[in-house]
């Protein structure tokens, strides 16, 4: 069974390879879509694109913010040397200058040295795949921890869910409950009303009959109350096969709310019809909680 995710997470990992310190740092927030931005030193940047494919891998929703930095701790094997022809060239520059103009002759092995390009440096050509997987590693060590956090909310976020669902389970019961006897209620206004019309004329209870099945017919919330509570049973089947479940929650709720607002156009009983501002509360309290879902 998978678990119910929060979209949003934190995971840090570090550790030492080949003489590297590689750091690693995921965040992420609420997002429609993944939006995965990975920074990288310039030395790892042809990494981006395998950072990326770890990251959508294990997330589908959100974004997420992946932040590297990476520490070299051996000493490289690093080869300096003169760069001859351009050593030389400033020389004879200088010397041209003494001569020309007779200016001071003060040439000297530091002055040479701020000179541009009069030494060459080389480096041993690092191995991308090693440096790539040195990298990625550490990537799912911080995706781990991410991960982790993620589920730990997302098990709070179902736990109110779950709550929420048996809140409006209860007050569909009412609705349901109450319904028949808002036409009784209806029925027996309508005969007193009759009653006081007509004085002593015999009452035609047919037309009382008619009339109340009428009312019954406007009022009847059966089917509504019926589908509603499909919807919480999709909504616990959702909970329950866990993944990233937030757009399936997100359209189940616009369905349950249509519902809802049709439930409420029906009653005409100020109570029921406080119970289905109560239903749509809750439901307002999932669509928010369900925004942080993955």
């Amino acid at each position: 069974m998978k678990l119910i995710k929060s979209m949003t997470g934190y995971g840090r990992a570090t550790k030492t390879l080949h003489g590297r310190e590689i750091t690693v740092e995921l965040r992420s927030v609420n997002n429609r879509y993944l939006d995965c931005t990975v920074k990288l030193p310039r030395s790892f940047s042809f990494a981006e694109e395998a950072v990326k494919q770890m990251v959508k891998a294990s997330v589908s929703r959100g974004k997420v913010d992946v932040f590297v930095s990476v520490v070299t701790q051996a000493a490289e094997d690093v080869q300096v040397s003169l760069n001859v022809p351009v050593l030389e060239g400033y020389l004879k520059a200088m010397r041209a200058m003494v001569d020309t103009y007779g200016v001071r002759d003060e040439i000297t092995t530091a002055a040479l040295s701020r000179l541009p390009e009069v030494f060459l440096v080389e480096k041993p050509e690092a191995d991308q795949e090693e440096l790539k997987a040195d990298l990625l590693a550490v990537v799912e060590m911080a995706l781990a921890a991410y991960d982790t956090m993620r589920t730990v909310e997302g098990g709070a976020l179902e736990a109110d869910l779950r709550s929420r669902k048996a809140t409006i389970l209860s007050l569909v019961e009412q609705v349901e409950a109450g319904n028949p006897q808002t036409v009784a209620d209806y029925r027996a206004r309508l005969e007193a009303k009759m009653r006081e019309v007509l004085e002593n004329t015999a009452i035609d209870e047919s037309r009382i009959l008619t009339e109340a099945a009428i009312f019954a017919d406007k009022v009847a919330v059966d089917e509504e109350t019926v589908r509603l509570r499909s919807h919480l049973s999709q909504m616990e089947e959702m909970l329950t096969t866990g993944g990233a479940t937030g757009r399936k929650l997100d359209f189940l709720l616009q369905e349950m709310n249509r519902e809802a607002n049709t439930i409420g156009s029906k009653c005409t009983d100020v109570r029921l019809a406080r119970v289905v501002v109560d239903i749509k509360a809750e439901l307002e309290k999932i669509r928010e909680q369900t925004q942080n879902i993955e």
